[in-house]
């Protein structure tokens, strides 16, 4: 689980940390695509703040809505009926179906309970992330975010850069 007692970063910082995971990317000859709920595109904009981004960055799916999972990313409609859209299980099944779509190297998704709002199963900045890879790679993450909607945001940005970062990283060492 990732670190919940996080204070977010603003979006310039973040901005950083893209530019980071970039070169990573680029050093390591990696692509990579994004499925975002929860974030709204916010990890795909921050990308593409960085010049040169179209040579690792392929793009990023904003599947908001079980019915744009099911349609653009392959993930399993009984289980959105089942267990809603907050879960690992889908958060991988997006990794896995960005991978697939954009025809990447890596994939991160993001998908959770940004706020306000919540309930006792699912509260408030509940977020669960998940990195795939077409080596084989499968790595999750989850996180309870202790901030407001930009906040919890912002940190499940924050962590989903850290993943491909991370990733990247060991690939091109």
């Amino acid at each position: 689980m990732a670190n919940q007692g996080s204070e977010p970063t603003d979006e310039k910082g973040l901005t950083g940390l893209a530019k980071e995971a970039g070169f990573a990317l680029r050093r390591a000859g990696l692509t990579v695509a994004v499925a975002e709920s929860c974030t709204g595109g916010l990890v795909g904009h921050l990308m593409t703040e960085i010049p040169g981004s179209s040579d690792w960055f392929l793009g990023s799916a904003g599947v908001y809505s079980y019915a744009a999972k099911e349609r653009l990313l392959g993930v399993d409609g009984e289980v959105l009926l089942r267990e809603g859209a907050v879960n690992a299980t889908v958060a991988r099944q997006m990794a896995f179906g960005a991978l697939r779509e954009y025809d990447a190297d890596v994939a991160v998704s993001i998908t959770g309970v940004a706020g306000p709002g919540g309930t006792v199963e699912k509260p408030m900045g509940l977020v669960y992330l998940h990195l795939a890879a077409r080596d084989g790679t499968s790595r999750a993450e989850d996180a309870v975010w202790p901030a407001d909607r930009r906040g919890n945001k912002l940190l499940s940005a924050q962590c989903a850069l850290e993943m491909l970062l991370s990733y990247a990283t060991d690939k091109a060492d």
